[in-house]
């Protein structure tokens, strides 16, 4: 608290003007301090919700990819199986060996370029694709995993390719088992339907990983403008709080110097008062006059009963 007594009244009013130029000064500021903040806070608004929905999306979007790889997984589990079946036919034919040979010679090629089948890269690729999609790596291991996606997707090209070999090999063999053992399933035809739908699954998953790829990266410079509007907004909001406290203080030294000037004012109204009762007494036992100001002044002193 403010020492007041030993202030002039001229001083204490230079005082006064100076507190209240300071206040309306740092109100001021604090109005346009919280102006400056309520427009961030809309733009912020805006940005979360459109942030969390694509988020909201890319949990559904990848929910429905994964459910598309099992499905995919489990058909080329039966297609593995009847692969089995079909090699095993295959191997019973004898007199389709030279083109088994030459097909044998083209499938092999393509395996070399594989170095894999459909099964095992479809989930590198995925492994991959999942890696660059969700994984927060550095910028040469995201261009590095990029790059394994494009050689991953040309060995699956191959691969499939040597698949499609394949199957002309088991067909040849069908041919042979049944000219020698009777017509049988046409296993072929069935692997080729399960990896006709296998290959829909796949396409449908990586088409939506790679829309989820698109709705992350908006919903990332969402989140990135969140913060930078964050950063924007935490020195504004450190301002605030000092400001509001010396606000407070300011009235508070205010409030003792406005008690002081009217303390002072009473007692100069006190004084002044005294000066008009003995004025009006005087005036009452020289002339036995009196105004009602005067009447009034006296009979509130006690001077002068009815």
């Amino acid at each position: 608290m403010t020492d007041t007594s030993s202030i002039s009244e001229k001083d204490l009013k230079l005082k006064v003007n100076e507190l209240r130029t300071q206040i309306t000064h740092d109100e001021r500021e604090l109005r346009s301090l919280f102006n400056e903040l309520r427009l961030h806070r809309t733009n912020m608004t805006e940005l979360k919700e459109k942030r969390d929905a694509l988020n909201a999306q890319v949990k559904e979007m990848v929910t429905k990819a994964r459910d598309l790889k099992e499905k995919r997984d489990g058909i080329n589990t039966k297609i593995s199986e009847l692969k089995n079946v079909k090699n095993a036919r295959i191997s019973a034919s004898q007199q389709a060996s030279d083109e088994i040979t030459k097909l044998k010679a083209e499938r092999d090629a393509l395996n070399q370029v594989s170095r894999g089948t459909v099964d095992m890269i479809s989930k590198a690729y995925a492994a991959e694709l999942d890696t660059f999609l969700n994984a927060d790596v550095p910028l040469q291991h995201e261009i590095d995993v990029f790059g394994r996606l494009l050689q991953l997707e040309e060995r699956l090209r191959a691969a499939m390719k040597a698949d499609e070999v394949h199957r002309k090999i088991q067909e040849t063999y069908e041919a042979a088992v049944s000219q020698h053992a009777g017509s049988g399933e046409n296993i072929g035809s069935t692997i080729k339907e399960l990896a006709e739908i296998s290959q829909q699954y796949h396409v449908e998953m990586v088409d939506l990983y790679k829309k989820v790829d698109e709705m992350r990266k908006d919903a990332d410079l969402c989140h990135a403008q969140i913060k930078e509007k964050f950063g924007v907004t935490e020195p504004l909001r450190a301002k605030i709080d000092p400001l509001k406290l010396r606000i407070s203080q300011l009235r508070d030294e205010l409030n003792g110097y406005l008690e002081k000037l009217n303390d002072i004012q009473l007692i100069k109204d006190e004084k002044k008062q005294q000066e008009q009762r003995i004025v009006a007494k005087e005036k009452l036992e020289k002339t036995g006059k009196m105004s009602l100001q005067d009447l009034k002044l006296l009979m509130e002193n006690g001077d002068l009963e009815l």
